[in-house]
């Protein structure tokens, strides 16, 4: 079995309920999320060894986040205990032409004020294969992006891929701040998956002929955007979803991968959507689980965007789906009707 190492932050999610906007709300729901947690759940969920990397208080909140990963099988074995406070985001489900909001309280979480001490990379990634992070991490702090880069340079150092989901986050740090980072930490990454902005975000690489806001979406602009990533950063693969945001509620969904030599696209679903944070997480660990298990690459993609698509379908962050319903959608069976 491949065993897999993702690290982050997870953080308390908090939102009203059905389509509620906070401020009609006198009652939050409460679950647990964030981007390379998100990934490690999927993983379990497709039989991956997963285990997932980060600090968490010893109060009981912070065991609470441990137990929420724990029930989907995940590894929390390296989790390091201490700091203060988990990480918290409010969560407001957009509906029709209104936005879905998100709004942050995480500063002085546990994991952004670790220290590169509290982690021994090379025990962490003893029997691993792969190592997964995304750009949500290094932009916690300088303390965490050197963190993140120990922990590429130890997977490197072992013969661990490294994929990365550059998730740019305008509300945790400036383009600036973020190119700079991660111009850095992408020369370790082996597999670079983005969305249809994060490039133009992070790097200023834009696909042309595209508007996302308008639906406007090029495949050509965006083997474009590919390929200069493989070229400045010397990936092997670049993988790139393709959202288009008809409204809140009705989305078409797709995505592309380049492997230097070729460009594959997905076939595209059109998706009515019940909760879409996780998406991208869910896409990243399809991808990781397909290239693991030895798929082409235009399975792997398939798969990644089924897995992504069928995601969103579900409430809250954790994409709880098996292999075989991944497989089913693959294969052309998206009718929905009831199984008995």
């Amino acid at each position: 079995m491949s065993r897999v190492i993702t690290f982050g932050e997870i953080m308390l999610r908090l939102a009203p309920f059905g389509y509620n906007r906070f401020v009609q709300s006198d009652a939050l729901g409460a679950t647990f999320g964030g981007g390379e947690a998100n990934v490690a759940v999927s993983l379990a969920g497709f039989g991956v060894d997963a285990a997932f990397v980060t600090k968490l208080p010893t109060h009981e909140i912070g065991q609470m986040a441990v137990n929420s990963l724990r029930k989907f099988g995940v590894d929390t074995s390296h989790i390091v205990r201490g700091g203060d406070r988990v990480g918290i985001y409010f969560l407001e489900k957009g509906a029709s032409q209104r936005a879905s909001k998100c709004i942050y309280d995480r500063s002085h979480s546990a994991i952004a004020e670790a220290v590169r001490e509290d982690f021994d990379w090379e025990a962490i990634f003893d029997g691993a294969d792969w190592f997964h992070f995304t750009g949500i991490t290094p932009a916690l702090g300088p303390n965490v992006a050197a963190i993140c880069r120990d922990a590429c340079d130890a997977a490197k150092a072992l013969g661990v891929k490294i994929s990365c989901d550059l998730n740019y986050r305008s509300k945790l740090w400036t383009r600036s701040e973020a190119r700079a980072t991660m111009s850095d930490l992408c020369r370790r990454v082996d597999v670079c998956i983005a969305n249809e902005e994060d490039a133009k975000d992070v790097f200023g690489i834009a696909a042309s002929d595209s508007d996302v806001c308008s639906g406007k979406l090029s495949h050509t602009g965006y083997q474009n955007v590919a390929k200069q990533l493989i070229d400045t950063f010397d990936f092997q693969k670049v993988a790139i979803t393709l959202r288009t945001s008809h409204s809140a509620d009705d989305n078409d969904w797709a995505a592309m991968l380049y492997n230097r030599k070729e460009f594959f696209f997905s076939k595209k679903y059109q998706i009515h959507i019940v909760d879409r944070v996780g998406g991208g997480d869910s896409f990243s660990a399809g991808l990781i689980y397909s290239l693991l298990s030895k798929k082409d690459d235009q399975s792997a993609l398939e798969f990644a965007v089924a897995a992504s698509c069928l995601k969103h379908s579900i409430e809250g962050d954790f994409n709880l789906v098996s292999v075989a319903e991944v497989e089913k959608l693959v294969g052309g069976d998206g009718s929905g009707r009831v199984q008995r």
